[in-house]
């Protein structure tokens, strides 16, 4: 079987134990990855990009000599639209394929409608329709609802899910204990490739909107280090290694996120004393100029050299929904 020529061979990412991953080719490259699990011939994918995702994997698959009646699982770490836009076109192509989703995000898969609205809502219907298109609808009979501690068998070996709240409610991990591997979609933080420096690997927290919660973030970071693996497989993107350390700097740099944002807070109460002020303060943009701060503070003492430009272009979009996520936690929290 010839791979298409939308993937080449060097492009399939192989790691140990049957562990493998591709670039969703989503916005651009090294953003966003999907992780293929084989073993004995079949397949579980973990998170599916968009749809323009599909003739990727299909040619990964191709790559390895296997086919779309190989897949067994696609795997949703949460229903976030960069990581389960693809999936009602994964699940047509891959006609033995289950869907695996967090209890909480299957109802979503099924009827993806208000799943769409929430993103037209953060980021406009016009730029979601152009990054997303069609979000297609999952026979429910088809969807497995994944609670914490499900099983899932894959040849010869067996996948763990659990509830990894923080991020989102709706969000889950998946272990596999013979690839030593934790599956963290967004997690266990972002860690762009561009960033490292040698072996060194650059991490980052994410607070999206809208079920941000640090408190829960920080329980799941810690079940994840704790587990016996070699490595964390991020979403964005791919394998982070060191992980206890990893963790560490997770739970520091969530402590300076929150900080970020209670100053902003005292900030927008001081501004309020002056009527004017008030009602010109931007609480977000103060809470994203504070992490970009952050951001390029940590990089120059991590030792990163890209210019402060492209570092800040890397995390355009991460700022702003940090940021935004951060604002929303604030009000949860307010009083």
């Amino acid at each position: 079987m010839q791979p298409p020529a939308i993937l080449r061979p060097e492009d399939l990412i192989r790691y140990p134990r049957g562990l493998y991953a591709i670039d969703a080719g989503y916005v651009r490259p090294l953003l966003a990855s999907i992780h293929l699990i084989v073993d004995a011939g079949r397949v579980a994918l973990v998170d599916t990009g968009v749809n323009e995702s599909l003739p990727r994997v299909e040619a990964a698959l191709a790559l390895l000599g296997l086919d779309n009646a190989s897949v067994d699982y696609v795997i949703l770490t949460h229903i976030h639209l960069d990581h389960a836009g693809g999936a009602g076109s994964f699940m047509r192509a891959f006609p033995k394929a289950r869907l695996v989703v967090h209890p909480r995000g299957a109802r979503h898969m099924a009827d993806p409608s208000k799943l769409v609205a929430g993103a037209a809502a953060v980021y406009g219907v016009d730029e979601v329709r152009r990054l997303y298109g069609e979000v297609l609808p999952i026979d429910p009979s088809r969807i497995i609802e994944a609670a914490d501690g499900q099983r899932l068998s894959l040849g010869g070996r067996e996948l763990v899910c659990f509830d990894a709240p923080g991020h989102a409610r709706h969000h889950l991990v998946l272990f596999d204990p013979v690839g030593r591997a934790a599956f963290t979609g967004d997690a266990f933080g972002l860690s762009y490739r561009e960033l490292d420096v040698g072996d060194r690997q650059f991490v980052f927290p994410t607070t999206t909107p809208v079920q941000f919660e640090p408190e829960a973030m920080r329980a799941t970071v810690d079940r994840i280090a704790a587990l016996p693996i070699d490595a964390v497989y991020l979403t964005h993107y791919s394998q982070l290694r060191d992980v206890p350390a990893q963790a560490a700097q997770l739970h520091r740099l969530l402590d300076a996120h929150l900080a970020i944002a209670q100053r902003a807070r005292d900030e927008e109460a001081a501004a309020a004393r002056n009527d004017d002020a008030a009602s010109a303060f931007d609480r977000v943009a103060h809470i994203r100029a504070g992490l970009t701060e952050l951001l390029l503070a940590e990089c120059a003492a991590f030792g990163c050299t890209l210019p402060a430009e492209e570092i800040v272009d890397i995390f355009a979009t991460d700022l702003e929904l940090n940021a935004q996520g951060l604002d929303v936690w604030l009000g949860a929290t307010a009083g």
